[in-house]
C-alpha cells in the first residue's frame, strides 16, 4: 500500500479490527504485554495506519488506530478470555507479521491467516506421561527412593489426566487447580499410609509440582519492570490464586485421610 494513499473509515475499521484480533490471541495465548503492543504497532504500520495505541488490562484490550497524518481515528475493544499457556500461536502470529512486512500483504492476508492458525497440541497420552516422569524425576533428583519415584508418577500422571478432563469441561482455572492438587495428594499419600517408601514426603511434595504457575509469575514479573504495573499485576493476582487453590487441595486430601501434612 502507497504510504500517500488515504484510508477511507471502512478500510481503517477493518484494519483495526484485524489488529486487535491477533493482540486478543497473543494475550489470550499467555504472550509478554511488550511482545503484544509491539506486534499491534508492526501490523498497524504494515498495513498503511500511521499509528497504534494500545491500552492492555488482563481481561481486554483498547486499541486505536491513528491515519491520514493522525487525523482519522478508529477506536475499539475486545475482551480476552483465558485459554490454556501455547506459545506455537505466539509464534505464528510473529511469522505472520514478518511475512506482512517482508511481503507487503493487505489486511485480507491477516485475517485469512489469524483464521487458519490453530493451537499445536500434543498428543494428550503423551503429555500424561511426560508430566507423570518429569514429576517423579524431580523426587528422584531430591533423593527420593525407587518406591516414591514410581508413586509420585502414578499420583502425577492421574492429575494430569484429572486436569485434563476439568479443562475440557470448562471448568475455571481455580477448581481445576484445587481439585488436581486434591487428587494427586490423595494418590502420593499411599506411599506414607501404607508404608511403601522409606521418603513418601518427597512423593507428596512433587507429586503437585506440575501446578507450579511458574509462567504467570514470570509474566508478571516481566510485565512490571517494563511499565505495565495492571497486567503485572493481575497476572501475579492470577498466580497467586492459582497457588492458593493448590494449597486449599492439599489442605483437604490431608484432612480428609486426617494426615498431619509432610
Amino acid at each position: 500500500m502507497s504510504e500517500k494513499q488515504k484510508l477511507t473509515n471502512q478500510e481503517q475499521t477493518k484494519i483495526t479490527r484485524a489488529i486487535i484480533k491477533a493482540a486478543v490471541l497473543m494475550l489470550e495465548f499467555g504472550a509478554e504485554s511488550t511482545l503484544i503492543e509491539n506486534t499491534a504497532q508492526r501490523l498497524g504500520l504494515a498495513l498503511g495506519v500511521d499509528s497504534v495505541e494500545v491500552s492492555l488490562i488482563p481481561s481486554a484490550i483498547v486499541l486505536s488506530t491513528l491515519s491520514n497524518k493522525q487525523s482519522q481515528s478508529v477506536t475499539t475493544t475486545r475482551r480476552a478470555h483465558h485459554k490454556p499457556i501455547n506459545m506455537s500461536i505466539v509464534c505464528d502470529l510473529q511469522k505472520m507479521c514478518q511475512d506482512l512486512e517482508k511481503y507487503k500483504y493487505d489486511v485480507d492476508f491477516v485475517l485469512k491467516t489469524m483464521k487458519e492458525i490453530q493451537p499445536n497440541y500434543y498428543n494428550r497420552w503423551l503429555v500424561v506421561f511426560m508430566v507423570g516422569f518429569s514429576c517423579a524425576s524431580f523426587a528422584y533428583l531430591n533423593k527420593a527412593d525407587w518406591q516414591a519415584f514410581g508413586i509420585t508418577f502414578l499420583a502425577s500422571s492421574l492429575a494430569m489426566f484429572v486436569r485434563q478432563e476439568l479443562s475440557k469441561k470448562k471448568f475455571i482455572m481455580v477448581i481445576t487447580f484445587g481439585v488436581t492438587a486434591f487428587v494427586a495428594t490423595l494418590t502420593a499419600s499411599i506411599a506414607l499410609i501404607f508404608n511403601l517408601s522409606s521418603t513418601p514426603n518427597i512423593a507428596l511434595s512433587s507429586s503437585v509440582m506440575l501446578l507450579a504457575p511458574g509462567f504467570p509469575f514470570i509474566n508478571s514479573v516481566l510485565d512490571a519492570l517494563k511499565g505495565y504495573l495492571a497486567m503485572g499485576w493481575g497476572r501475579w493476582l492470577q498466580a497467586v490464586l492459582l497457588t492458593v487453590a493448590t494449597s486449599i487441595g492439599i489442605i483437604l486430601a490431608f484432612t480428609f485421610l486426617s494426615l498431619k501434612g509432610w
